[in-house]
């Protein structure tokens, strides 16, 4: 207010504060309905959510009205009671990424008083979302509001529950709280009721007075919660407003000023009593207040009452009331009574008629509100008070109907409501199980109501199943069943010595198997089963010794510490109910009780149990456990547990079960998934507490129903695989290993499945020796190991059974039965309890049949060497082999078998491999499958004893042991490491794939303290040192986990992890992969030289040995060839140093190929650039040649090896470095000096000489590095470094080929048939050295015809090696049949190539061969090629389909060209090649290497003058050629190809003046012919040729006449004569002869020429051949008028009379020149003509002018 108004009305100002004082006195606790607004939250969340602020403004102004309700027009809108509770998948409503916002709003409306209901409110909402002139009729009021707004925090500290109730923590109480609000959702939520809640919300909605009379206008209602009728009797249940006090007696609803029927909006909280009695009432008082302070008018006036009773027939009453009003105050005892019940004498407001209107709501966790369950919870409250008679709603129950209300409640719990049945789910479980386990007794009788309960128990159950899907875990078990029977179940007696139900007693959860796989974990992974048990009991061990130990602990010590949980301070809710009068004494056992009702149930309770088999499996278990528990029988013997009549009816049950599974697989699908996995677990559970023989008993029970299923099935595989799901779980029970009694001999046992106790097998820990039995029974699945290690001997009967090819159908499982073993070895490998290596072998034992069911696979194994090489992987041995081996061991019994029927002993102890014919197809596994598969035979291999492993080699046939070897050849494929690129690019292209158990189990086998520290301990001082006879030293010991390398795979458990994983790797987690995939890699190669040293040292004493060290031999070298880390390289060459000393024969008489690989290989870890690596290299390269050297004097064939090796190391190995391998052969070399032993020898001069071979290579490799770039110069190089070999054939060789590939990569197809030609050539030459044979070709001369070139193969200098010397020629080209495939490569190159000619001259040299072999299939082949090329010549006569290259002349001049300065070549380009071309591309490449502005290219043909060129730059000449022929070659060349094929002359033209112009006038027009001889013909096998001579022949300007009009008369008649003729060409050449305007034409030249005769008479000649050229050139005009005139329509007739008169001009101008004769050329010959030199031609050569 302005100032000046102030001090003016001063006095007004008191006037409005006194009044004000007084109202608020007076009026103070009443309120009244003022301004409304509205505010669209949707809105306020999205745009709060996408602002990227830390919190964010929202402004809500009267302007923005308009924008901030159309902007969503899906939002609902929602009134007190609608609230609809938005679900979490709903797009409208993201809160996740909700960020804290402030909201001002300041656009308020006046409320007007007469529209404040619901309705009205709605219509002003409507009119918001479309501004109409509605809205400007209301008046706006200005205000502003503040509200802030952000998430709720996971746990708010301060808070207060719906109650008031302090959570805790609650540190302080003078802090600001937060309180959580009750929700009142619109969807029901099923949720029990775990804490005490007992809530009345009231809500008065409207009035109306209208009809009453007297003065009632401001009406407000005083509410009141009373327990009796005098006004005292008001409770202080009523909670109060913010900054009231917190409980009050009454509240008031606001008042609408002169209104007679106002709406309410009020909510009223009222907490009720724990109890209530009849007298418990809501009252309603109306009050008027009047505004005015008038005399005697007090300040309210009553005007009217009602009231709600709170109980009714003993429910609570709620809902919609629209209630009479009473004028008077009512009368005594009213409270019991309803106000609809017309009392006597009373007076009503409009004949009591309903006028006010109030909603009761009521959120408890004591009143049911639901008929149904009231009832059943009053008549079991009835019996244990045991007071009679009962009164339930209007009914009065006497003891003797009791039974029957009691039957018919239970039967009726069916028809109750859903949502209540969830909120006391709890209770109303316990009270059924109550009566099971003490059935009650009324009227002296013991009434048995366990089927009525068990039949309640599963239609409930059922119910929840069905309506709460969402509310499922993996295994399909309702979470709120399973976490009753977690939590809350408990045997309902306890005894006066048991523990106190507290913390130390059953207080906490009692933990078991079963229900240890609560949501958290995914059954399957059971690595963490053995965890330690107790967290804060110090006195209980860590690994519980046998299962009873563990039950023990459990149940001792709180086994979760659920502190922090909400739920924790309730779960006593449900305890013990004490021994209860009306009820029978002695109690049933419900475990007993409950497997009783279940075996003999039927009908429809019979299915609802079988739907929903987990939850009573479960709860027997649960009541199982506590039993044993409660009655201190947890160490008795477990045969004595349980009564002989529980364990018939389990036996039946189980029975019945499996067969229900069997027989309705195919129906019910998803429901005996369920229940084939429930029955698992529940044998898994009965492991831990029943006697485990009964147990097996029970578990070959489910198998023979299934075998004997199984026989009459098409196809078996769902039943198979349900049959998988069973035995997996049951496997994976934390004893698993000791109930397969690993350390029992395999000897028959007593009883069929003996039950050892847990605590002798335990102590016996592992500890007996290996007798020296049968062993292979041990290795195989025969009966004495299936007695004995049961259930391992069903798990690996199933992987036999499953992967045997002949298994009908059942090639889906595969993977499924491959997981299963895969997850139990890396589950025993992480299971500290094993960690020690002899009980790791111990575990090994029960799995070492599973390496001859794994060898059996190998033709079914995916390939993983394909990538590798493309010959695939070595299998030694064919398949019709394996036929005469042996019978298949998985025979038709093995079904029978798993069921525990007996089997005949099967009769070969080697009789593994299968029985497969020949012909039929594998299917083969999936890459996936195959690796887990070949990871649980290294786990075996690396943890088996290795002496029983040797004691089985030695028993193995010849065959078998390669088929062992070909699986470690494949391992060695399967586990290479492929570096991180590779799991980046994986990365991006599907990372969606599982995360791959793979990498879990890799894991596993790796034992992982970093398998890479292990080795680095194996590798510490013992290298080099030991040989074949000792591997136990490196015998990989196993580890427990360690804890940082898996963290990653431990939190992938979880399920939450799996939601929030991102679809993209972390560098980190690339990382870390590939650091798994190196330690696996180097792990497995390990493993595998181990078992390669076993099976050498096996055989070495056998007489096969030889057959199969070359299959040990390959698998070593295929692992050096591979990725291998430096610790497994240096172990790897260690073995193959052994090798070679301890069986020299073997490498270099027998498996010479392989001594080739070895040096290849050994050659390349040479350059490796890994120190220790190189060092081993070169070690082992040098005793390879010191052994060779030994054996026989002389180390050709190595050196020959070397050195080839070398060269194709070079030729194809892309990183390789040369700087490395030149310090790998000095170090050889140094240790040739030093070799005392054979320093007197030849030897190190021997390998001086190799080694300085192998250094001149490498210099040119190093160059050809350099080079890589530029094509021309690399094929040089090779060419070069190929002719250094021309005294080493093999190598030679080498180099061609390698010259060959490279042209083929650059299309250059001619070349490379040239290079293979020139192979063949060199084959032939040494062939025919070594055997004549009369078809072989007789050395190089054969070939001449396909290239003139080939001549420098013949092998004629005196320093050529003769073949028959040792190690020469040993390579497989040097054969007939390697000449054959080299020269049907040639010939497919040629082809390519276009050159269908040169296809003939090799089929010539190839058909004598195979007509010598008599081969008619080859030969037919090749008569169809030429066939073939014949007809594509015939096609392409005239040569333009088919453009051979087109050739250009190079020079370069300039320092910087190094070898290439002053060097001019011809190269040879594709056909069409522009000059433009060529020289972009040489300019370009050379301008990268030396600088663009240093390269320069000379754009004329003249001969280059070094002294003018500036010498920093690199200067290119390039000049188009044609290839040249004298004349009397072109006799020869007569076809296209002809003229394109063998060129080695080449010839350009330069046009020149006398002074030094290029052009000038006619008469001094010069021109030099330059002719180019190159060093080889084209095509050769480099596409640049050197230039070796050059001649010039320069023409005269009569010269150049006579040539030009020689060309043109040519024109002429080649248009004249064409056929068909072409009237567009003959008319162009005409015209350019006779159109009088052409300079420099015909007329012009016989004018400057033939004018005068020259005064010379050197000339005389010159000048007589032009003028009868021109003869000759009107001759030909005349013949293409002719033919013009011939060809040409009637439009034309005008143009050919044009012609005609030019013709005949130029004919008569011409006429006089030539008959113009020389008359001394014409005169009589003389006798002696002296002067005759003269006429010589004047164009002589090199003629300075």
């Amino acid at each position: 207010m302005p100032q000046s108004f102030v001090l003016q009305n001063k006095e007004k100002l008191e006037k409005l504060k006194s009044q004000a004082d007084q109202f608020c006195q007076r009026l103070g606790k009443y309120r009244m309905p003022f301004a409304w607004t509205a505010i669209h939250l949707m809105n306020i969340v999205s745009s709060a959510g996408s602002l990227e602020r830390d919190s964010t403004e929202v402004e809500i102004s009267t302007g923005e009205r308009k924008g901030s309700w159309s902007e969503r027009r899906n939002s609902s809108i929602v009134g007190r009671r609608s609230l609809e509770r938005t679900t979490s998948g709903d797009d409208a409503c993201n809160l996740t990424s909700f960020r804290p916002a402030t909201l001002t709003v300041t656009n308020f409306f006046k409320q007007e008083g007469d529209r404040l209901s619901d309705e009205d409110l709605y219509k002003f909402l409507a009119d918001m979302r479309r501004p109409s002139s509605v809205l400007r009729r209301l008046r706006p009021i200005t205000a502003q509001l503040k509200i802030d707004i952000s998430p709720a925090p996971e746990n708010p500290h301060y808070c207060l529950t719906p109650e008031l109730l302090q959570v805790k923590l609650y540190p302080d109480s003078r802090v600001r709280p937060t309180r959580e609000i009750l929700e009142f959702p619109a969807r029901d939520v099923y949720v029990p009721n775990t804490t005490y809640r007992n809530l009345l919300y009231i809500y008065p909605q409207s009035l109306n007075f209208a009809n009453r009379q007297g003065s009632a206008r401001n009406i407000t209602v005083k509410v009141q919660f009373m327990y009796g009728e005098d006004p005292s009797n008001a409770m202080p249940v009523i909670f109060g407003k913010s900054s009231c006090s917190e409980f009050s007696k009454e509240a008031y609803t606001a008042v609408v000023y002169h209104n007679r029927s106002p709406d309410f909006h009020e909510e009223i909280k009222v907490k009720l009593p724990a109890t209530l009695t009849d007298h418990h009432h809501l009252l309603f008082t109306f009050y008027h207040v009047s505004c005015q302070q008038k005399q005697n008018t007090p300040l309210e006036t009553p005007v009217g009452y009602t009231w709600i009773p709170m109980l009714q027939n003993g429910r609570l009453k709620t809902g919609q009331f629209c209630l009479p009003v009473s004028l008077e105050k009512p009368p005594q005892a009213y409270s019991v009574l309803s106000p609809e019940v017309p009392l006597p004498g009373m007076k009503w407001v409009d004949n009591h008629k309903g006028v006010f209107n109030v909603e009761v709501v009521a959120v408890s966790s004591i009143h049911t509100q639901d008929p149904y369950l009231d009832k059943f919870f009053a008549l079991v409250n009835a019996l244990d008070e045991h007071m009679f008679p009962v009164r339930i709603g209007d009914m009065r129950i006497m003891e003797n109907n009791l039974e029957n209300e009691l039957k018919s409640s239970i039967s009726a719990l069916n028809s109750s409501q859903l949502e209540p049945v969830v909120r006391f789910l709890h209770l109303l479980l316990d009270k059924l199980i109550l009566l099971v386990v003490r059935p009650p007794v009324i009227a002296g009788q013991i009434v048995n109501l366990g089927q009525a309960s068990f039949e309640a128990m599963a239609s409930i159950i059922n119910r929840l199943h069905k309506n709460l899907e969402g509310n499922h875990d993996q295994h399909g078990r309702n979470s709120l069943l399973a976490s009753y029977i977690y939590y809350v179940f408990r045997l309902p007696h306890t005894y006066s010595n048991s523990p106190s139900p507290g913390p130390g007693g059953l207080g906490g959860s009692v933990h078991y198997a079963t229900m240890a796989r609560s949501a958290v974990r995914p059954a399957s992974l059971n690595l963490n089963r053995s965890r330690s048990l107790s967290n804060s009991n110090p006195d209980i061990s860590g690994t519980p010794t046998s299962p009873d130990d563990e039950v023990r602990s459990i149940i001792g010590s709180k086994a979760m510490d659920r502190s922090c949980n909400r739920m924790s301070s309730h779960t006593e809710t449900s305890s013990f109910l004490q021994t209860l009068t009306g009820r029978l004494p002695t109690k049933k056992l419900f475990h007993e009780e409950l497997a009783l009702q279940w075996v003999v149930c039927s009908g429809g309770v019979r299915e609802s149990a079988l739907q929903q088999a987990w939850f009573f499996f479960e709860l027997m278990v649960k009541s199982m456990v506590h039993h044993l528990y409660f009655n201190d029988k947890l160490d008795a013997p477990r045969k004595s547990r349980f009564p002989e009549r529980f364990m018939d009816d389990i036996a039946a049950l189980v029975s019945t079960i499996a067969s229900d599974i069997v027989s309705r697989f195919q129906k019910d699908t998803e429901m005996v998934e369920r229940l084939n996995t429930s029955l698992a677990f529940f044998l898994n559970d009965l492991l831990s507490v029943m006697d485990r023989g009964f147990v097996f008993s029970l578990i070959k029970t489910c198998y023979k129903q299934v075998s004997s299923k199984l026989y009459s099935l098409p196809n078996p595989s769902v039943l198979v695989s349900l049959r998988l799901d069973f035995l997996r779980i049951v496997c994976s029970h934390e004893h698993y290993v000791t109930l397969n009694l690993p350390c029992s001999l395999l000897t028959p046992p007593a009883s069929p499945s003996p039950s050892v106790s847990s605590a002798t097998s335990q102590s016996s820990g592992f500890s007996t020796n290996v007798q020296d039995q049968k062993i292979a029974n041990m290795f195989e699945l025969s009966v004495p190991f299936r007695q004995q290690h049961y259930l391992a001997g069903l798990v690996l009967t199933e992987l036999a059974v499953i992967l045997d090819p002949d298994a009908e159908g059942l090639f889906g499982l595969h993977k499924k039965v491959i997981n299963m073993v895969h997850n139990l070895l890396s589950s025993h490998d992480s299971d500290p309890r094993y960690s020690d290596p002899q009980t790791k072998a111990r575990v090994a034992m029960l799995y070492l049949p599973l390496i001859g069911i794994i060898m059996e696979t190998v033709p079914q194994l995916y390939d993983f060497t394909e990538t590798h090489n493309q010959r695939g992987r070595p299998i030694c041995i064919a398949p019709d082999d394996y036929e005469s081996e042996s019978g298949s061991m998985i025979s038709q019994t093995v079904a029978m078998a798993i069921a525990g029927t007996s089997v005949p002993q099967l009769t070969r102890p080697g009789s593994f491999l299968l029985t497969s014919s020949s012909g039929r197809q594998h299917t083969t596994f999936s890459a996936e499958s195959s690796r887990s598969l070949l990871i649980c035979l290294l786990w075996v291999l690396k943890n088996a004893d290795e002496t029983v492993l040797q004691k089985w080699f030695t028993d193995l046939s010849v065959l078998q042991l390669n088929r062992l070897l070909d699986l470690l050849y494949l391992c060695v494929s399967c586990f290479e490491y492929k570096g991180k690129k590779v799991f980046e690019r994986m990365n991006s292209l599907t990372f969606k794939k599982s995360k791959d158990m793979r990498a879990k189990l890799e894991e596993a086998i790796l034992g992982s303290i970093g398998a890479r520290q292990e080795m680095v301990r194996r590798s510490r001082g013992q290298l080099g040192t030991y040989t074949i006879s000792s591997p136990s030293e490196r015998s990989p010991s196993g580890s427990a986990f360690g804890s940082q390398e898996n963290l990653r795979w431990r939190k992938d458990m979880t399920h939450w992890r799996q939601n929030t994983e991102k679809l993209d790797k972390s560098r980190a987690e690339i990382e870390h992969e590939a650091l798994i995939d190196g330690n696996l890699a180097t792990e497995a190669n390990l493993i595998i030289l181990d078992t390669l040293e076993i099976v050498v040292q096996t055989v070495s004493v056998t007489e096969s040995k030889e057959s199969i060290l070359g299959g040990v031999l390959k698998v070593l070298l295929h692992s050096m060839a591979c990725n291998q880390s430096a610790v497994y390289l240096q172990h790897c060459f260690a073995t193959q140093r052994a090798l070679v000393s301890k069986f020299p024969e073997l490498l270099f008489e027998e498996e010479t190929e392989q001594c080739a690989d070895l040096c290849l290989r050994l050659l390349r870890h040479c350059s490796s650039s890994v120190g220790p690596i190189r060092s081993h290299a070169g070690a082992s390269l040098y005793l390879l040649m010191r052994q060779n050297f030994e054996i026989g004097n002389n180390f050709a064939r190595v050196k020959m090896q070397v050195t080839m090796s070398l060269s194709s190391l070079v030729g194809t190995s892309q990183n390789f470095n040369e700087e490395f391998l030149r310090r790998s052969l000095k170090t050889i070399l140094t240790y040739a000096e030093e070799d005392l032993e054979l320093r007197e020898t030849t030897f190190p001069d021997q390998v001086q000489d190799l080694v300085f071979n192998l250094h001149m290579i490498l210099s040119d490799t190093v160059k050809m590095k350099e080079h890589q770039e530029d094509p021309e110069m690399l094929i040089d190089l090779m060419y070069r470094i190929a002719k250094g070999y021309q005294t080493s054939p093999d190598l030679r060789l080498t180099w061609l080929q390698n010259m060959a590939g490279k042209h083929s990569e650059r299309s250059n197809h001619a070349e490379a048939a040239q290079c293979l030609v020139h192979s063949a050539a060199l084959v032939a030459e040494y062939l025919s050295m070594l055997e004549d044979r009369k078809y072989l070709p007789v050395g190089c001369v054969t070939f001449q015809n396909i290239s003139s070139n080939v001549l420098e193969e013949s092998a004629v200098s005196d320093d050529v090696v003769s073949p028959d010397e040792e190690g020469i020629c040993s390579g497989k080209y040097f054969t007939e049949s390697g000449l054959v495939g080299l020269l049907e490569q040639a010939a497919a190159s040629f082809s390519m190539a276009g050159m269908y000619e040169a296809v003939n001259e090799v089929y010539k040299v190839l058909i004598p061969i195979h007509e010598a072999n008599r081969d008619a299939k080859k030969l037919s082949t090749i008569h169809g090629k030429l066939q073939e090329a014949f007809s594509k010549i015939v096609h392409q006569s005239t040569g333009w389909e088919r453009m051979f290259g087109t050739y250009f002349r190079v020079g370069f001049y300039g320092t910087k060209f190094g070898d290439l300065d002053e060097q001019e070549f011809v190269y040879k380009e594709p056909a069409i090649t522009k000059l433009a071309e060529i020289s972009h591309r040489l300019e370009g490449f050379y301008g990268e290497r030396f600088g663009e502005d240093v390269v320069e290219v000379i754009k004329d043909s003249n001969p280059v003058d070094k002294c003018k060129l500036d010498p920093n730059k690199a200067y290119i000449q390039i000049t188009y050629v044609e290839p040249y022929f004298d004349t009397y070659e072109m006799k020869d060349r007569i076809t296209y190809f002809d003229k394109n094929y063998n060129l080695r002359r080449f010839m350009y033209c330069t046009p020149f003046t006398l002074d030094g112009r290029a052009h000038g006038e006619l008469h001094e027009q010069f021109k030099r012919k330059t002719i180019l001889t190159t060093s080889h013909a084209f095509p050769y096998i480099k596409t640049r040729v050197n230039v070796t001579h050059k001649e010039e022949i320069i023409l005269t300007p009569i010269e150049v006449a006579i040539e030009d009009m020689q060309k043109k008369t040519q024109e002429l008649a080649f248009a004249t004569h064409q056929d068909p003729a072409d009237p567009k060409m003959l008319q162009m050449v005409l015209q350019g002869s006779v159109g009088t305007t052409v300079n420099q034409g015909p007329l012009e030249v016989a004018q400057v020429f033939l004018s005068e005769i020259p005064s010379d008479p050197k000339l005389f000649r010159h000048h007589n051949k032009l003028r009868l050229c021109f003869r000759d050139f009107t001759k030909r005009c005349e013949d293409a008028l002719r033919k013009n005139k011939s060809l040409i329509g009637p439009d034309q007739k005008e143009y050919q009379r044009e012609l005609e008169r030019n013709y005949h001009r130029l004919k008569e101008a011409l006429q006089p020149l030539i008959n113009r004769k020389i008359p001394q050329l014409y005169k009589a010959v003389l006798p002696v003509t002296c002067h005759r030199d003269s006429f010589s031609r004047m164009s002589l050569r090199k003629m300075d002018l």
